[in-house]
C-alpha cells in the first residue's frame, strides 16, 4: 500500500506509540501531539453535527452502513509534506506517504474529501469513515447503494467488508440503533454505563456524566436526577459523595434502561416546541403531532442557568427557555411554521407574533422578541399540569460550562445607576426594607401577580406594568428606568433639579433614568418649591426701529457685501 517509506534525515522525528485494536492486533501510530501538532495550521472544516444527521433520516425503511478500511491511510499526502510526518523507530526513520491518524487536521481534511466524493447522492450520510444509506423501498435503496459504491470505486476507496451491513431494517450508527420508527439507545453502550463503578473524584464523575448525557435526548427527567452529581462539579464545592449522590448515581442508571424511542424528524408533520424554566434551569422538547393526534418527541434538551441568569425575573427565565429551545433546535425550525408552547401566560401578551412588544419591556425581552421575529410560529399557552416534559427538564437540568460574562442589560443598568445620586447597594437595601417594593420584587421574581381586582392600592401601579418589570442585580426596573425606593426619592429629585430646570426639563431627565408611582406630581412640587425657579425671569422685549442704511457711509458697501453672499 506504500503507507510509509524510509528516510535518511528529517527535522521532525515523532516517537511511535503502540495501540491495541479491538481484534487484538497492534497498530503503531506517531505521537504527533508532542511534535507536529503544536506547530501545524489546523483546517477548521466542520464535522457534521450528529443531531443534523439524525434529523435527515425521515422516511427510511431500509438501512445500509459502509465502513472504510484504514480510512485516513487511503488519503495520499503531498510530497513536500511527507518529511513533516516522520516517525522514529528502532529500524530508523520513516515518513508517511498517506494521512496518518493523530495529526490535528486529519478529521477535517478527511471529512472534506468524503463530502466531495459523495456530493449529490441522495439519502446518504457520512461521518468521517462511516457512511449511512437509507431508502423508502428496495428499489430506491438499491439505486442509492449502487451510486455510492460506484463513486467509491471511482476514487479508489476500499471498504472493510466485515464491518459493512446491507439492507437492514435496524442497525447501529454513531452509538444509536436506527430503524423505521426512530432512534433507540445502543444496548452495548448502556451495558458499559450500567457497569461503571462509583466515581471517587471529579474526573471520574465527569466521565460518567459524559456517558449519561450522550443519551440525555432520550430521557425527559434525567436532569432532575443528576442535580446532586452536578453540584459536585462546582469548583468551590468540596468533594463529598453523600447518600443523595449515591441515589442519584443509581437512579440515573435505572432511567437508561427505559424503552424510550425518539421519532425521526419528518418535514411533512406539524412541529411543536415546548419550553419551560425553573429557578435553576431551562428545558425544551421538540415533537411531532402525528395524524392520529399522538405527540411523539424528536429530542429533549436542557441546561443549567448561570449565576446571572438565576437572578432574572421569572418571566425573563421563561422567555430565556424559549430562546434556548429555538437555538438548540434551529435546524428543525428555521423556515418552517411551528407551534410554541409555554406554561407562562404573560408571555403570550409579550412574545405573540401578532402583537408588538410593549415599548417599556425590559431590554433583553425586546432583544429576544426581535430574534423570534425571524421565525414563523404560533404561541400557545399550556397549563403546567399538561406541560410535564419541558417542566421536568428544567427542574434540575444537565450541566453546562458557562463562560461568565456581563450581560448587555447589566452593562446598561450599571451605566444607568452610575448617573444616579444613589448607589446600587442603597437601591437594593431600600427595596428590601420597603414593604411595597419587597412584595413587588417577590412577584416579579416568581412571576405570580394577583388579579387586578384583589390588588392593594399601593401595588396597583406595579401590577398594571407587570409585563414590563424586571430585576437586574437585585434592583427593580421598569423598562430601562430604575425604580427608586421611597427613602431615596428626595435625593433623586434634588439631583434632577440641579441647575434649577423647569418642570418639563425635569420630567425629560427623569424619563431617561428613574420612575416611581406619582413621580410627575412630585417633580411639579419640587419645581414650585424652588425660589430660584419661581423668581420671575427678566423681559427681553424692547422697542425696535428701522435702521437707515441709505444715509450711512457703509450702506452701499454693506448691501453689496450682502448680495455677494
Amino acid at each position: 500500500m506504500g503507507v510509509i517509506s524510509p528516510i535518511q534525515y528529517s527535522e521532525w522525528a515523532t516517537p511511535v506509540v503502540p495501540v491495541i485494536k479491538k481484534d487484538g492486533s497492534v497498530r503503531l501510530w506517531g505521537d504527533f501531539k508532542v511534535t507536529l501538532n503544536p506547530a501545524i495550521c489546523v483546517d477548521h472544516y466542520p464535522l457534521p453535527r450528529i443531531e443534523d444527521l439524525f434529523a435527515s433520516l425521515a422516511g427510511g425503511q431500509l438501512f445500509s452502513k459502509l465502513d472504510l478500511s484504514n480510512a485516513y491511510l487511503q488519503m495520499p499526502v503531498a510530497q513536500e509534506s511527507r518529511k513533516l510526518l516522520t516517525i522514529s523507530t528502532q529500524k530508523g526513520l520513516f515518513c508517511y506517504n498517506r494521512l496518518p491518524f493523530g495529526i490535528a487536521p486529519a478529521p477535517a481534511l478527511f471529512q472534506k474529501a468524503m463530502d466531495q466524493v459523495l456530493l449529490g447522492i441522495p439519502n446518504t450520510h457520512c461521518y468521517l469513515d462511516d457512511i449511512l444509506i437509507t431508502g423508502r423501498n428496495d428499489a430506491e435503496h438499491l439505486k442509492t447503494l449502487d451510486q455510492v459504491l460506484t463513486r467509491l470505486e471511482k476514487y479508489g476507496l476500499k471498504l472493510q467488508c466485515e464491518k459493512c451491513e446491507f439492507f437492514k431494517q435496524s442497525l447501529e450508527f454513531l452509538g444509536h440503533y436506527i430503524d423505521a420508527t426512530g432512534l433507540h439507545k445502543s444496548p452495548e453502550k448502556i451495558k458499559a454505563i450500567m457497569e461503571a463503578p462509583t466515581p471517587t473524584n471529579v474526573s471520574q464523575l465527569r466521565s460518567f456524566l459524559g456517558m449519561i448525557n450522550y443519551y440525555g435526548r432520550f430521557i425527559p427527567n434525567l436532569a432532575s436526577v443528576l442535580n446532586p452529581l452536578n453540584t459536585l462539579l462546582c469548583k468551590e464545592k468540596k468533594w463529598y459523595w453523600s447518600v443523595a449522590c449515591e441515589q442519584s448515581f443509581r437512579k440515573a442508571k435505572d432511567l437508561l434502561t427505559s424503552p424510550a424511542v425518539l421519532t425521526h424528524y419528518d418535514p411533512e408533520l406539524p412541529i411543536r416546541l415546548a419550553c419551560d424554566a425553573s429557578p435553576y434551569g431551562v428545558g425544551a422538547v421538540i415533537s411531532h403531532l402525528c395524524p392520529n393526534g399522538e405527540e411523539k418527541p424528536i429530542a429533549f434538551a436542557s441546561r443549567t442557568l448561570s449565576r446571572a441568569e438565576r437572578n432574572y425575573a421569572q418571566i425573563e427565565r421563561e422567555a430565556l427557555s424559549i430562546i434556548f429551545g429555538i437555538r438548540k433546535f434551529h435546524q428543525y425550525l428555521y423556515g418552517r411554521r411551528f407551534t410554541l408552547l409555554t406554561d407562562h401566560q404573560p408571555l403570550t401578551a409579550i412574545l405573540s407574533p401578532n402583537r408588538s412588544i410593549p415599548s417599556m419591556a425590559a431590554a433583553r425581552m425586546q432583544r429576544w422578541a426581535l430574534l423570534l421575529a425571524a421565525h414563523d410560529y404560533v404561541l400557545e399557552y399550556k397549563k403546567a399540569a399538561h406541560h410535564a416534559n419541558a417542566d421536568g427538564l428544567s427542574r434540575l437540568p444537565l450541566p453546562v460550562t458557562h463562560t461568565e460574562k456581563m450581560d448587555t442589560v447589566d452593562v446598561f443598568y450599571a451605566n444607568q445607576v452610575a448617573t444616579l445620586p444613589v448607589s446600587n447597594a442603597e437601591i437594593k437595601r431600600g427595596n428590601l426594607t420597603d414593604s411595597t417594593l419587597s412584595s413587588v420584587l417577590d412577584m416579579v421574581s416568581s412571576g405570580r401577580f394577583p388579579k387586578s381586582k384583589d390588588v392593594p392600592t399601593d401595588l396597583l401601579p406595579f401590577v398594571t406594568r407587570r409585563h414590563e418589570l424586571s430585576v437586574v442585580q437585585g434592583c427593580l426596573m421598569w423598562g430601562s428606568r430604575v425604580i427608586v425606593p421611597p427613602k431615596l426619592r428626595q435625593r433623586v429629585l434634588a439631583d434632577l433639579h440641579i441647575g434649577h430646570p423647569g418642570v418639563v426639563r425635569m420630567k425629560h431627565l427623569a424619563r431617561s433614568y428613574v420612575w416611581w408611582p406619582g413621580i410627575d406630581g412630585q417633580i411639579k412640587l419640587q419645581s414650585k418649591s424652588c425660589q430660584v425657579s419661581a423668581y420671575p425671569k427678566c423681559s427681553l422685549s424692547c422697542t425696535t426701529s428701522p435702521m437707515d442704511l441709505a444715509n450711512s457711509s457703509l450702506g452701499k458697501d454693506s448691501c453689496g457685501f450682502c448680495w455677494s453672499l
